[in-house]
Order: structure tokens, then C-alpha cells, then sequence
């Protein structure tokens, strides 16, 4: 993207700028746009490398992939994402307590690169070990780097910060998207380990332009803003290190015994991801130094976080469910172009970037008429239309028989109903997220908001593993029954929790 640079040495205020904001957020933004161009590349690669077996001799296809089933794959792909949505949290703690920001972004953008190249090489041992640290970086990674776009403001009030925090939306996307047609294209059609290599040099290209750029940052983001006493730091090696030696002498044994399977894995991640939302919630509500409004208002937000999760439950189906579907039942043809099925995951960034002005415009004129729909009624509108586009995927479905392949607008159409929901849901729960949040928990409210994306996740896993076929018409229906369900108990109880949330919108 070009951007519009100008100089004036003598003066400060028009030095120079990205498009009217801080030159820093240039750096953030190319760091974000090829961290996601690497996260989001692998993605869209991901379910079918698992599937995939050997090469198909009568197509041409290639195999080299893992072999694995359907509902392993999902049960796979479901507790990775959910990971990197839990990873948020202890980010943003190494931010605050250990490393400060920069420090902590730099350091991941090298753990997720390490992780790509883990996968470039063949072997489950490998890619395994590559997930793990893709996980882990982009969890210190995505709990830090916007925290750095708000340094580079002058405080909340600054006017350029929500138009600062539009661009870095911007750049997330336009990584998103251009991923799946390059980094997914050159996996599934040509090698997959060449893909995966892609991924590692899209993150390399943005960490050397976070290091190149370091020096236009705010010098708040070297800050470590509450560092642990030397007593605090010794108190978590400890801990650290019996947790690690427990986890290995446990699963030591565990292997030794010739009992070890996926699952041993898989179930203790997914319980993980279902127990910790809930008992972070718990400890938060029940804090009693919190205010009156304040638990009312943590009462209120419960209920939107149990509708976050049912949301994200269905919506990041769209890189496991609607993938395989997209690969098998699918057409890749369009006007006589072929294509590859990777490119559905582009589909998503491409309608955010094209809706989302629209959404931001529809909101404030509806404002002005004094019509705007308050919070509950967009999270109800989100569920109501995540279930929609389930309710739309039975059809192609009930299409789709024997060696029947449905036309590519069925997909297309599903993506653009969800991203719909995500514009009702994602931003308006960010923005509620602050808004709610006591003022005790200020700064580790945005990774609760993250950890609803892990529960939906995790749900989905625990299904997968218990041998729910996600893939079966009964069951998409049933999901695509229960969001809309939610959405209309959500709007009918709107007026009890407006109450709980007090003032808040």
C-alpha cells in the first residue's frame, strides 16, 4: 500500500506521517499485514494437508499429507485456533510484567517464524512442534502489537486514534486475504512444504520491518509497565519448571506404556480451553472489591460472551467445515478458470475490507435518525445470521450427492452471511469489552474478550472428539437451530440486561 509521506523538519506536527498518523503505525501495519499474510496462509492450508494422503494418481493431486480423518482434522484445526486465542493472555501478561511490548512482539515475530519453517519440514513430529510455536507467538504477538498502536496516540481522546486503529484493521486484512491466493495456492496445488516455507518468509519479511522500523515507535512501548519483583520472578520460574516437569514425566509414562494417542493431547487442550474462560470469568465476577455497577454490569457481559461463543463456534467452521466441503463438493471452476479451494478463505478479509466502511456509515446515520440498534440488539442480529448461513449450507449439501459438485456462490454467499454476523458481533464486542470492563481489570478484559473465541473453538473440538460428524447435514442444522435460537433468547432478554449494564449503550 502507498502511502502518503510528507517532511517538514522544522516543524514537528507535520513531520512524517502514514496517511495523517504517527510513522510508526506504518511499521505496525506491515508488521501486522505479513504476521497475518504467515498466520492466515498456513490456515488455509491446514485441514487439507491433514486429510490429505497419498498423491491421486487419476487427477494428478498431490498427497505427502497426514492422513487423518475429517473429525480428527477438525478436532485439530479447532483446538489450534482456540490456542492461539488463549495464548492472548499470558501475551499480553509478558508484555506488561517481563519483556514490555516491543520486546515481546519482536521475540514472537521469531517464535512464529521459527514455527513456519517447523512446518516446512515432513514429519507429524515436526508439525506438531510448528503449531505449537505458531500458536505461542501469535498469542504474545497479538496480545502486544495493538497495544503499541495506542501508544503512538496522545490518550484516548487523541482524534486520530480510532481512525489510527481502522488503518491497522486495514492491514490485518489485506494480509488475510492475499494469503490463501499465494501461500495456499503453491501448499495445495504444487507442495505443501513449499507453502508452509512461504508462511515463514512472509513473517520474516514483517519482523524485519518491525526491527528496521523500531526507532518510529513510541518509547512507551519499551516500557515493561509493572515488572515482577525479583521475588515474583523467581516465584514463576519455580512454578514453571514443576509444570513442565510434570507434563513431561506424565506423558513420559504415559508413552512408556504404549497408551499414547492424539487424544492424550486433544482432550486435556480442549478442557483447558473450556475451563479457563470459565474460571477467569468466575474470578472476575466474584472479586469483591468490585463496585455494585461493576458486577452488574460483569453480569451483563457474561451474556454476551456466551454469545460470543456460540458465534464463533459456527464462524471459524469456515476454515474446517466449509473448507472440506469447499475441497470435495465444490466446484473450482468459474467462467472456465480454474482455482484453488484455498481461495474461499480469502473471502472473508475481502468482504470485512468492502462491508465494514458501509457498517461504520449505516451505524452512525442510523444514529443520527436516533435508530441505531443498541449492543444486544447487533449481537442478536450477528447469532441470528451465523445461523442463517448454516440454515443456507444445508442446501448445497442436500445438492451435492454422489459426484455432484454445487456451484462456488453457494460458498460464496455463506462467507458473505457470516461476515455480515462478524461486523454485528467482532467490533461491537470490542468496543463493549472496554466499555464493561471493571476498573480492576481494565487492561486483561480485551483477552477475556478473546478467550469467548476459545471456548467456541474448543466446543467445536470436543464434538469432533466425541465423534459428533460436523460434516453431516442433522448436525450443521442442529448448530445453525441453536445460534438462531440464542440470537432470539438474546433479544428477548435485552431489556434485563440493558438494566444490568447500566449507562452503557
Amino acid at each position: 500500500m502507498a502511502s502518503s509521506l510528507t517532511r517538514d523538519a522544522a516543524d514537528p506536527s507535520t513531520e512524517k506521517t502514514f496517511f495523517g498518523h504517527p510513522r510508526g503505525l506504518a511499521t505496525l501495519f506491515m508488521t501486522e499485514m505479513w504476521e497475518r499474510f504467515s498466520y492466515y496462509g498456513m490456515r488455509a492450508l491446514l485441514v487439507y494437508y491433514l486429510v490429505s494422503g497419498g498423491a491421486d494418481a487419476a487427477t494428478g493431486s498431490q498427497g505427502g499429507g497426514l492422513a487423518m480423518t475429517a473429525a480428527t482434522t477438525t478436532a485439530i484445526y479447532s483446538v489450534y485456533v482456540s490456542m492461539v486465542y488463549l495464548m492472548a493472555m499470558p501475551g499480553g501478561w509478558f508484555g506488561d510484567r517481563v519483556w514490555g511490548a516491543r520486546k515481546t512482539v519482536a521475540i514472537a515475530g521469531f517464535v512464529i517464524m521459527a514455527g513456519h519453517l517447523s512446518l516446512a519440514l515432513p514429519g507429524q513430529a515436526m508439525f506438531f512442534v510448528g503449531l505449537i510455536l505458531v500458536a505461542a507467538g501469535s498469542g504474545l504477538l497479538k496480545a502486544n502489537i495493538s497495544t503499541m498502536v495506542g501508544h503512538l496516540y496522545d490518550g484516548p481522546e487523541d482524534p486520530r486514534r480510532d481512525g489510527g486503529f481502522t488503518l491497522f484493521y486495514v492491514g490485518i486484512n489485506l494480509g488475510a486475504f492475499v494469503a490463501p491466493l499465494v501461500v495456499g495456492t503453491v501448499g495445495k496445488e504444487h507442495n505443501w512444504h513449499m507453502g508452509f516455507a512461504l508462511a515463514a518468509v512472509g513473517m520474516g519479511l514483517g519482523l524485519v520491518q518491525f526491527l528496521l522500523g523500531t526507532k518510529h515507535l513510541s518509547p512507551k512501548s519499551s516500557l515493561v509497565p509493572n515488572p515482577l519483583s525479583p521475588e515474583e520472578r523467581k516465584a514463576v520460574l519455580t512454578k514453571v519448571v514443576f509444570a513442565v516437569l510434570g507434563i513431561a514425566l506424565f506423558y513420559g509414562a504415559v508413552v512408556a506404556l504404549g497408551a499414547y494417542t492424539l487424544n492424550w493431547a486433544l482432550v486435556p487442550l480442549t478442557l483447558a480451553g473450556l475451563i479457563i474462560p470459565i474460571a477467569v470469568l468466575a474470578r472476575i465476577k466474584r472479586d469483591k472489591d468490585l463496585s455494585g455497577s461493576e458486577q452488574s454490569k460483569m453480569t451483563a457481559y457474561i451474556w454476551f460472551f456466551i454469545a460470543a461463543a456460540v458465534f464463533w463456534m459456527i464462524y471459524d467452521q469456515g476454515g474446517s467445515t466449509l473448507s472440506l466441503f469447499a475441497d470435495d463438493k465444490t466446484a473450482g471452476t468459474v467462467f472456465g478458470f480454474d482455482f484453488s479451494a484455498t481461495w474461499y478463505q480469502s473471502l472473508n478479509p475481502l468482504f470485512v475490507m468492502a462491508l465494514a466502511p458501509v457498517f461504520a456509515w449505516l451505524w452512525l446515520w442510523l444514529a443520527r435518525k436516533n435508530q441505531e440498534p443498541n449492543t444486544i440488539v447487533k449481537f442478536a442480529m450477528g447469532l441470528v445470521l451465523i445461523g442463517a448461513s448454516f440454515f443456507v449450507f444445508i442446501v448445497p449439501m442436500g445438492m451435492a450427492t454422489g459426484d455432484v459438485k454445487v456451484s462456488p456462490m453457494w460458498l460464496v454467499s455463506i462467507y458473505m452471511i457470516q461476515t455480515i454476523g462478524e461486523l454485528c458481533v467482532s467490533p461491537v464486542g470490542l468496543s463493549v469489552t472496554t466499555k464493561m470492563a471493571p476498573q480492576k481489570y481494565a487492561s486483561q478484559m480485551m483477552g477475556v474478550w478473546f478467550l469467548a473465541v476459545t471456548a467456541g473453538d474448543c466446543i467445536t473440538s470436543l464434538l469432533s472428539i466425541g465423534g459428533v460428524d460436523l460434516n453431516g447435514t442433522s448436525v450443521i442444522a442442529f448448530q445453525a437451530l441453536a445460534a438462531v435460537l440464542a440470537g432470539f433468547a438474546v433479544y428477548s432478554y435485552r431489556k434485563k440486561v440493558q438494566t444490568l449494564m447500566g449507562g452503557v449503550h
